[in-house]
């Protein structure tokens, strides 16, 4: 049996939050989703990107790697499609990464730089491998990690929901033993935050709704640069 718990702030500097998130233990579906686009559109992504894999997992029984990579690429055309009706979303996009339940195991979904992480004993591991410029390109170049923190290219998304037909899933499964613990995070969180210090927060003895109260002060402290959305699942 899993517990869980989910938390978003729109943190120090934005205006309006443009994560989304979703925790639905019955049906075994955890969801976080990062927004980008112009004024509101960024909401309007996240928002449709959660609801459009909650709603296509609903409809069908099935609990395996194909139907989650289906419905996660309904939600992306889902997205191209209100993009395309309506000139002030054009360009919107969103990250997403999720976990759903599947029976004997767990799967982790990723689209774009939003993070899985695994939390055994007391080694924390990010599941998930960003899908941006740092990872992808910067990093294998050997550019140094302290130039790219501050490189121009360092926000740059190699991939996302809604910014064309083809999308690039990574598929993680995940077997999760009695007394571990994933965090589901927008970079709001992971991009402020040390590893170390979320960690730290992660492991201490107290609920896992104080442990999320602790990471999104722990960003907020950070600067809070962007919106934070952070979901625990704990077996």
């Amino acid at each position: 049996m899993f517990s869980s718990y989910g938390l978003s702030d729109v943190g120090c500097v934005r205006t309006n939050n443009e994560d989304s998130f979703l925790v639905d233990p019955e049906l075994g579906l955890y969801i976080v989703a990062d927004g980008m686009g112009g004024a509101e559109a960024g909401e309007v992504a996240s928002q449709l990107a959660v609801q459009s894999v909650h709603s296509f997992l609903k409809s069908t029984s099935i609990r395996d790697a194909d139907t989650l990579a289906r419905a996660i690429q309904h939600a992306n055309q889902r997205i191209l499609d209100a993009a395309n009706a309506d000139p002030r979303l054009r360009g919107m996009g969103t990250t997403l990464v999720c976990l759903l339940e599947t029976g004997a195991e767990c799967i982790v979904a990723n689209v774009g730089d939003s993070r899985a992480w695994l939390l055994q004993g007391e080694s924390l591991v990010q599941v998930t491998q960003d899908q941006s410029w740092v990872n992808e390109v910067g990093r294998p170049l050997g550019i140094a990690e302290e130039n790219l923190r501050v490189h121009p290219m360092r926000h740059v998304l190699t991939m996302a929901l809604g910014v064309g037909p083809d999308v690039r899933i990574q598929m993680v499964p995940l077997e999760l033993p009695p007394g571990s613990l994933v965090l589901l995070s927008s970079d709001g969180l992971h991009g402020p935050v040390p590893e170390e210090e979320i960690r730290e927060i992660l492991l201490r003895p107290i609920s896992l709704e104080d442990r999320a109260h602790l990471l999104i002060e722990a960003a907020r402290e950070a600067g809070g640069p962007d919106n934070i959305t952070v979901v625990l699942i704990q077996h």
